[in-house]
């Protein structure tokens, strides 16, 4: 990756150096927005509960390390906070005196109830972007309803279109509609800083709704329904808007994605695998016709990947410049040459994990990439630094508030 030298590691610092974020979010949705931003150089302070945020809980565990929390929150500083509490929620309102984002995602109210709202926050630092990331959003009569990722896959409209059409609706095994939202909150992070810092304006508050951004990127189904009164239903790995496209096996049991949706790469799909004269039909001319016809474009298609091996597929399909790619697992991903060379996956040194490879920072910014510098550290680990050192509080000050439960983490001795 190109950089321009700065670093003992050659990094530059990224495109976000300078900026300050207070991630006082949990779980997933909201902490991701900081991780991204910290992926590109912003110094974001995690400021977590004293007994731990719970995504330290879930999932997959090594030597008593959460994997989920180690990627969902590497690259952070760390603290732990019980800002609930009034002499808590006094450490937040410092933190924000000069912060230039604050991340939340509790439920709608909680802030304010802890005097934590837009307008005593900004009242103390009017730059602020506060993003406020919630099931159903700041409004409407859901909005005091609780509301994870589960929620936003379910009302969205995704979960009734994914599946087979034998088949229940079905929600994906992985935290798609909270990434979905992590990156919709971080594009409205970086509208509301260039909007103030270009046009001269205050701080804002970034309303996100969970379940918003998954049906933004559903595409034009409100459209449909609107003006067709079409309703979408589940195609399992087919679709009802382009052929062909579908996944197929091949002799040897392996299995591939194949899509065609332009009309040359669906010629040369069908000059390959025959009959070369189905691209003469009338119904083989546009998007519509292939997909009334699709059931007979996969029997010529699955039917002559049944009869070749992997590489056999992939070697003929490349050199006739169609469009297929293997369905990988992890273990394949880890092996893959395209991966290794653009290194997709990054490695790092953990205190607690070793060596440890994980997703590298995207997109890749050729002048100014992102980089990966350690992963989600423990309870509390930067209290000295942040709270101490930068904050300008004493030991005994913070001694008194962890032993009052308001600060979690280590004790700090004198020198911390």
């Amino acid at each position: 990756m190109a950089t321009d030298g700065t670093g003992k590691d050659g990094w530059s610092g990224g495109p976000l150096k300078g900026l300050k974020v207070i991630d006082a979010a949990v779980l997933f949705a909201g902490p991701v927005i900081g991780t991204i931003l910290a992926d590109f150089g912003a110094d974001v302070i995690k400021v977590e509960h004293p007994k731990g945020d719970a995504l330290r809980t879930l999932g997959w565990h090594k030597d008593g390390v959460s994997l989920w929390w180690a990627f969902a929150n590497r690259n952070k500083r760390f603290v732990s906070i019980d800002f609930g509490e009034p002499e808590g929620a006094a450490l937040l309102k410092e933190l924000v005196k000069d912060a230039d984002v604050l991340i939340e995602s509790f439920r709608p109210g909680t802030f304010e109830r802890w005097g934590l709202g837009p307008d005593v926050l900004h009242a103390i630092n009017p730059r602020l972007v506060m993003v406020r990331a919630s099931g159903y959003g700041q409004t409407g009569p859901y909005a005091p309803r609780p509301g994870f990722g589960t929620v936003a896959e379910s009302i969205s409209g995704f979960a009734h279109i994914n599946g087979h059409p034998d088949g229940p609706p079905t929600l994906p095994p992985f935290a798609l509609g909270d990434g979905v939202a992590s990156l919709f909150g971080t594009f409205g992070t970086m509208f509301a800083l260039w909007h103030r810092d270009v046009h001269g304006a205050p701080g804002q508050v970034i309303d996100l709704a969970i379940y918003e951004p998954l049906f933004w990127l559903l595409g034009p189904q409100s459209l449909v329904y609107d003006q067709t009164g079409r309703i979408q239903g589940r195609t399992g790995s087919s679709t009802d808007w382009t052929a062909p496209r579908n996944a197929y096996v091949t002799r040897d049991g392996r299995w591939l994605g194949l899509s065609a949706s332009s009309q040359s790469i669906a010629e040369r799909v069908m000059r390959l695998v025959g009959p070369p004269e189905v691209i003469d039909e009338p119904w083989f001319s546009d998007h519509v016709g292939r997909v009334d016809n699709q059931h007979i474009l996969d029997r010529y298609i699955g039917g002559w990947i049944a009869e070749h091996d992997y590489d056999e597929v992939l070697e003929a399909f490349e050199k006739a410049q169609a469009v297929i790619g293997p369905i990988y697992s992890i273990a394949d991903i880890f092996k893959d040459p395209q991966y290794i060379a653009r290194e997709t996956i990054t490695t790092v040194q953990d205190p607690r994990l070793g060596t440890a490879r994980t997703q590298n920072a995207v997109p890749r910014l050729m002048d100014t990439p992102g980089k990966v510098r350690h992963l989600g550290g423990d309870l509390g680990q930067d209290n000295a630094q942040v709270l101490v050192r930068e904050l300008g509080h004493s030991v005994e000050e913070i001694e008194r508030l962890r032993a009052a439960g308001i600060v979690g983490g280590r004790p700090l001795t004198e020198g911390s």
